[in-house]
């Protein structure tokens, strides 16, 4: 909790999109929920209605079915950050050669798989329950791939720390990993089986869905300020309130734009494109598989099966962008990047070009944890996804709903254990800090 207890949070600034996702593009539009219009009353008030306050939602629902809830989400469910997300529900560390989890100790190591797999287990029940087809919720697990010897042997020794952890893995030599891509040019493969692969924007409009009353979602109805009133919060929009006993904010980095955790948050954007449909007899291997890069901001690939032919997704690049905002300038230089990573990964796909890109928001701490917690009181934040949004934020939304209900869990205790984010650099060291720093780790990576 902070140390001196305020009145009054207001928003500096709305999320803005920062193209349109070609996730979304591929379905039918969206017909939006209304907009809170008029004043509600609800035992808990989430802000944002991505992959944390969707499932702090979910989970509310089933902790307290009698408990009211309202999320108001700024925008169109999937049409935000989670739909520019690359779909990875990940149960292993995902920068396989990462300083933390290469000297991290067990008990750390497991720390990180419980924490992800308790997000699996949320939106398995619910893909279950809604009989989601593999279009939406696919449990087919993921590949990391190398491009280079240092890449493999990344996978190496990433193979070895899993076996010692007794994790399910399997490494793919050039050849069994060429089978599953088609691509010539990946020198080595590792497949770990306990990823969920989500289309992300179809996947965040199944779980807005399958809400039921008591719990109200309002679509484009940001939060412009919450302030106390009597024992609760008084949460303002555009045309309405929502007087609630509890507020909790799933707004990622937007948790700065109301005055928390300020100069410990890092935003950064990540950039991706989606090429046209071709006709799958034009790449060999399997016609549907996610890939991780072997060495952190490398570039992750995915193959889709569409019903009009298949696509490729590429994402690549990382900006450090204090505003949360991108311009269209920014997301043309990347695509320049991910057209020469394409064109170098399929070289059989000469011709087929880019029909979608766009960026999505993070926001990092510097040592890696969740900007989380009770940060006033009746107020808590499952907040910093550290890239790792459809995992990590579905997690603290989690979290964020068992201790807004004062339910103990084994997640809850991990949360409980973790540190505070730490305080950044004043300004400018650290927009030049960040900076240097992602440039130097995008040139590390190298080819891959």
């Amino acid at each position: 909790m902070t140390q001196a207890a305020r009145n009054v949070f207001v928003a500096s600034r709305l999320p803005k999109r920062a193209g349109v996702s070609g996730w979304v593009a591929m379905l039918a539009p969206r017909t939006p929920r209304p907009a809170l219009t008029g004043p509600v009353i609800a035992d808990v008030a989430i802000i944002g209605g991505g992959f944390a306050g969707l499932s702090a939602a979910r989970r509310i629902s089933r902790l307290d079915p009698t408990a009211r809830v309202a999320v108001l989400e700024a925008g169109i469910v999937g049409e935000g950050p989670a739909a520019a997300n690359s779909g990875f529900i990940i149960d292993l560390p995902h920068e396989v050669s990462s300083d933390d989890f290469s000297g991290e100790s067990e008990a750390r190591f497991r720390q990180s798989v419980l924490i992800q797999r308790s997000a699996i287990a949320l939106a398995t029940e619910m893909a279950t329950e809604n009989g989601w087809g593999k279009e939406v919720f696919d449990p087919c697990g993921r590949y990391s791939v190398a491009i280079s010897a240092e890449g493999d042997k990344h996978l190496d020794d990433y193979a070895q720390q899993l076996t010692n952890m007794g994790e399910d893995h399997r490494l793919l030599s050039a050849g069994e990993i060429e089978a599953v891509t088609g691509s010539p040019v990946y020198t080595s493969g590792l497949f770990m089986p306990g990823t969920i692969i989500v289309q992300p924007a179809a996947y965040i409009r199944g779980v807005a869905d399958c809400l039921k009353e008591p719990v109200t979602l309002y679509e484009r109805t940001p939060a412009l300020s919450f302030e106390r009133s009597g024992t609760g919060w008084l949460a303002k929009t555009p045309q309405g309130s929502v007087q609630a006993a509890k507020i909790i904010m799933a707004n990622n980095g937007h948790a700065e734009s109301f005055g928390f955790f300020r100069g410990r948050l890092l935003h950064v954007f990540t950039y991706a494109s989606l090429t046209e449909a071709f006709d799958p007899s034009r790449l060999g291997g399997e016609r549907k598989w996610a890939a991780t890069p072997a060495l952190p901001m490398g570039t992750t690939v995915r193959r889709i099966s569409t019903g009009t032919g298949d696509r490729i997704l590429v994402r690549s690049r990382y900006s450090y962008s204090p505003s949360i905002a991108v311009s269209d300038a920014a997301i043309r230089r990347a695509g320049r990047l991910h057209d020469g990573k394409f064109s170098k990964r399929f070289p059989t796909l000469g011709g087929v070009g880019m029909q979608h890109r766009w960026a999505g928001a993070m926001a990092l701490t510097r040592n890696h944890v969740p900007a989380f917690g009770e940060i006033e009181r009746g107020v808590f934040a499952a907040c910093g996804c550290n890239g790792l949004g459809a995992s990590n934020s579905t997690a603290s939304g989690i979290a964020a709903a068992e201790l807004a209900l004062g339910h103990d869990s084994e997640l809850g205790r991990v949360y409980a254990r973790l540190a505070a984010p730490t305080a950044l650099p004043p300004q400018p060291f650290t927009t030049i800090g960040a900076k240097i720093h992602l440039a130097y780790r995008e040139w590390s990576a190298g080819s891959e």
